[in-house]
């Protein structure tokens, strides 16, 4: 190897700076944290202030261990870890780990992995910044103590295998406070005064819609309205025209990138995540963990020569951003493309489209102002003192609207483009083709998506760029928290028109309240957030919570100490945890409904050990029963009605080959049951309407799907080789065992099976 050693934290990060540097040096990868707390006990020693006990993951002992010994053959080694506080603790980790001595280490920060940055970066090495690591350090300390301590409680309390922390808890309290807000919200009705006029009279090619600009509560008031149009002369009252300006929204900070790519892709926080770390490190953007709005001089004045070059200097307009986020970190890049030449890049499918959205963010906000006319047009009558409404913009100049529409989180969002409004002027007639009143209600608090999450997360200062997909991630895998989408329901609603100077009614249908891709509380989620608040009110508290990530900046700002900072937190919440131990009532979530109208017994709902379930009869009753609640189904607000449903099931089919077929909801969903096999049903089937002609396709469907799997198959030994998920396996009773590479899984004899079973090549769990 050469003289020197680099060493990176991911892979492809290795391979990208390799590129950059001569044969001098040597670039090598730590896989991420070389060392973390131990996973079997608390690691920290409290009465000691807070010391970590760090231990070598035993899947890095390898590396490690490879390290060690390319150190000793290096004159100089260069820690190039990521510029963040994680970063800078992975280097210090190494340091540590590697034993290196300060004569010949060197620290190297870089925002984007390009030839220029990493040689600069060769020339202008660094010390190690001890207050970023000390303000990781603090943050993992502080998250190891609230769950290490947290969960036993919640074992104890709650319901086995549960956890607890300190910024997820409060993640799923803003879902919970939200489903609560949701649930008590009461839509009322009101009626919406619209018109289409038309300015010609006599040919009506031209339609201006228009709307009262008061709603009415009732239907008389609205109906009244309409009367009082019967045979009335319209004249426009009023045309105003405003100019005004849009501005380009800033370059791309961690959120914003992952609320734009929520909504404009579809991705999830951790697809968001993942493609913008592969564009970084093959070099394609900058740091991708960032919360700065910040464009370096270079990037501005490439940004100029693009946009003058592709749509002309009069789209150009540089411009710096001021980060406005609360606690904003250290002074990072926006996410920028690193050559913003390049529209396109060589990569994935989701990089692809990630990258597009990322070049024509940071370019658009380099364009020019867009230039739109605003014109509001009042048509009004002397039967009426109310005015009708009409409003337009006309892009005049659309600069930055030329490359990129920033999207909303609003979900019934107006804005669906130009609307363009004849010349009028003021005293012109107009001539109204319908007038109508339409039912319409209020609309609920929306709940989140991830991207909306993160947004409130952010606005409140919880949480950091490189805390926002692992938080939401957690809270699903827990299973606090659901995320799906939900079909809408059918309502009525009335509407009035005035037509040919008559008035007829109306009652329409429309489909409203469908979700997509929202975050949904499940009932643990809402059990163990409750009992948390009532317990720990402060460490779930929104404004500590915000209060802790301040104190976290002022460590990595060197301000504050960062064991002081533990101990303030730590000595109240040990207490609260002793006390709630020893005092505190086991948490309970249970319902009375009523009786079952056909026994009479009472009917009421609970947490059971494997989730939420219905029950018919007391808790002493011999012959009581019992039901899991559907996907969806909540404790606190399932009815009577609902869980009757449910105990009619399971539901006798019919018969089958000689066996009995059955329709049933179990703790996975709902499925068939027919000769000891379980079929899943999916949305389109309904277990308590399905007949038995479509179970018995469905069932026929799985045994084929089954048998394709099935290479080789000994049933007198127990044994088959199946085609599996990952690859073809051996299976014998509940045991799975791997095929050595290089052998046909249809030429196995059962001796060669034998033999790879015997040697105990079993998969992973």
């Amino acid at each position: 190897m050469g003289e020197n050693l680099v060493i990176v934290e991911s892979p492809a990060k290795a391979k990208t700076i390799e590129k950059f540097l001569g044969k001098d040096y040597s670039v090598k990868s730590s896989f991420g944290h070389i060392r973390d707390l131990s996973e079997k006990k608390l690691g920290i020693d409290t009465d000691n202030g807070y010391k970590p006990e760090y231990l070598i993951s035993d899947n890095k002992k390898k590396v490690v261990s490879e390290l060690k010994s390319l150190v000793k053959k290096a004159d100089k080694v260069w820690l190039a870890s990521d510029e963040d506080r994680e970063g800078e603790a992975i280097a210090w980790h190494l340091k540590e780990v590697l034993e290196l001595e300060e004569a010949r280490t060197r620290r190297i920060v870089f925002h984007e992995i390009t030839k220029d940055a990493i040689l600069e970066a060769i020339k202008n090495p660094r010390d190690l910044d001890m207050n970023l690591v000390m303000a990781q350090q603090a943050r993992r300390v502080l998250d190891r103590l609230v769950g290490f301590e947290l969960s036993p409680v919640l074992w104890k309390k709650v319901k086995p295998r549960l956890s607890a922390g300190r910024v997820q808890s409060v993640a799923v309290r803003l879902i919970v406070d939200r489903e609560r807000e949701i649930r008590s919200f009461n839509s009322k009705s009101q009626f919406r005064i619209e018109a289409e006029f038309n300015p010609e009279g006599t040919k009506p090619t031209v339609k201006v819609t228009a709307a009262l600009d008061e709603k009415f509560d009732t239907e008389e008031r609205a109906e009244n309205i309409l009367k009082k149009c019967i045979g009335a002369d319209f004249a426009i009252v009023s045309v105003e025209e405003k100019e005004s300006k849009r501005t380009p929204p800033p370059p791309f900070t961690t959120s914003t990138l992952q609320q734009e790519a929520s909504r404009k892709l579809g991705f999830s926080l951790n697809q968001t995540m993942k493609a913008a770390q592969n564009l970084y490190e093959a070099g394609f953007i900058t740091y991708m963990r960032t919360d700065s709005t910040n464009l370096s001089k270079l990037a501005i004045g490439s940004a100029k020569q693009v946009i003058t070059d592709l749509f002309g200097k009069e789209y150009s307009r540089p411009r710096q951003y001021a980060t406005m986020t609360k606690g904003a970190q250290e002074a990072h890049e926006a996410i920028r493309p690193t050559y913003i030449s390049n529209q396109e890049v060589d990569a994935g499918a989701a990089e692809k489209r990630l990258y597009t959205l990322i070049w024509k963010r940071c370019v658009a906000s380099q364009m020019a102002d867009a230039d739109i006319i605003k014109t509001e047009i009042a048509i009004g009558t002397d039967r009426i003192k109310e005015q009708f409404i009409a409003r337009a913009d006309r892009v005049v100049f659309d600069g930055f609207l030329k490359l990129y529409t920033e999207s909303s989180d609003e979900e019934n969002s107006e804005n669906s483009g130009e609307i363009r409004l004849p010349e009028l002027k003021t005293g012109q007639a107009m001539y109204p083709l319908i007038i109508k009143a339409t039912e319409r209600f209020t609309q609920k608090p929306p709940r989140y998506t991830e991207a909306s999450l993160v947004k409130k997360l952010e606005e409140m200062g919880i949480g950091r760029p490189s805390t926002y997909a692992p938080t939401i991630s957690t809270i699903l895998q827990r299973g606090y928290v659901i995320k799906e989408s939900r079909p809408g329901q059918v309502r009525e609603y009335r509407e009035l028109r005035l037509e040919s100077e008559k008035i007829t009614r109306h009652s329409l249908k429309e489909n409203w309240g469908a979700e997509k891709n929202k975050l949904f509380p499940e009932d643990i989620g809402i059990l163990v957030n409750d009992f948390l608040i009532e317990n720990f009110s402060s460490v779930i508290d929104y404004g500590f919570t915000a209060k802790v990530e301040e104190e976290f900046d002022s460590i990595a700002a060197g301000k504050l100490s960062w064991n002081k900072v533990i101990d303030k937190f730590y000595k109240p919440f040990h207490t609260i945890v002793e006390t709630t131990l020893q005092q505190s009532r086991p948490a309970a979530m249970e319902r009375v409904l009523g009786n079952d109208p056909k026994s009479g017994k009472i009917v009421s709902v609970r947490m059971g050990r494997f989730g939420p379930l219905a029950q018919i009869g007391g808790s002493d009753d011999p012959d009581k029963r019992f039901v899991s609640l559907a996907k969806g189904q909540l404790i606190e607000t399932i009815t009577l009605e609902e869980v009757l449903r449910l105990f009619e099931l399971p539901r006798n089919i019919g018969e089958y080959k000689g066996s009995e077929v059955t329709a049933a909801i179990g703790r996975f969903g709902p499925y068939i049951r027919h000769a000891g096999n379980f079929v899943s049903l999916g949305k389109e089937d309904d277990p308590r309407t399905i007949e038995l002609g479509r179970a018995i396709e469905l069932i026929d469907a799985h045994q084929k799907k089954e048998a394709d799997k099935v290479l080789l198959a000994f049933p007198e030994k127990g044994i088959s080789v199946l085609n599996g998920r990952y690859g073809p396996y051996i299976k014998r009773g509940k045991e799975n065992f791997r095929i050595p590479k290089g052998r046909d899984p249809k030429a196995l004899t059962i001796e060669e099976i034998t033999t790879i079973i015997e040697k105990g090549g079993k998969t992973k769990k």
